[in-house]
């Protein structure tokens, strides 16, 4: 079958797909959009997450059949749609949160952290979006594999809700596994986010 669909905002035609074919396979194998990470291809590890009409899923789980003439966000897209809901006034700052009880890293700590222009060569030439941005000044990436699944996945908490409290960071992510980290960064790194998501407000 032939799968018509928006990916990251232009829209794409998968030829030849049969019925059994992941969202993940798609876009990885026919668009060549590697971002997402084939990892335990059953749901668990969230590796693979993209947004599917706004809605974070596990793209290993979507039949490929499902997305036609939706909408999917990848990691490859994440600064361009970031960018486009600043100037369109979606989510950001409109979300609410409860706040409180931060451990690690404070707010004001988190606010000075800002990476160099040759600290990181993800960054050069690109103008990230303030999640992916926030992962890197946090230093919350290791190896990188589960990496693209928790940008998409915390960029969406902090789109329905601007100031997250630990809960509800851990919550969000609680589906995105990590084996390097211990979390304390990524958590760390989307406290950051959010922090200089208010300043900006």
């Amino acid at each position: 079958m032939r799968v018509n669909f928006t990916v990251n905002g232009r829209q794409q035609e998968a030829d030849d797909v049969w019925e059994g074919e992941s969202l993940l396979y798609v876009l990885r194998e026919r668009l060549g959009l590697p971002g997402s990470k084939n990892a335990c291809e059953q749901g668990e590890c969230g590796s693979c997450t993209v947004r599917l009409d706004g809605v974070p899923v596990c793209s290993c789980l979507v039949a490929a059949g499902q997305v036609e003439g939706r909408e999917v966000v990848t990691v490859e897209g994440l600064a361009d749609f970031a960018k486009q809901r600043e100037q369109h006034g979606h989510g950001g700052a409109c979300g609410t949160g409860t706040g409180g009880g931060s451990k690690g890293v404070s707010t004001d700590e988190a606010k000075k952290w800002a990476a160099k222009p040759g600290d990181s060569q993800t960054g050069e030439g690109i103008e990230l979006s303030n999640i992916q941005q926030a992962f890197i000044d946090a230093g919350a990436v290791q190896c990188g594999f589960c990496t693209p699944g928790l940008l998409v996945q915390a960029d969406e908490l902090l789109e329905r809700n601007a100031d997250p409290s630990d809960q509800d960071i851990r919550e969000a992510l609680s589906g995105n596994l990590c084996r390097c980290t211990g979390y304390e960064k990524i958590l760390d790194a989307v406290r950051l986010a959010a922090a200089r998501q208010g300043e900006a407000v």
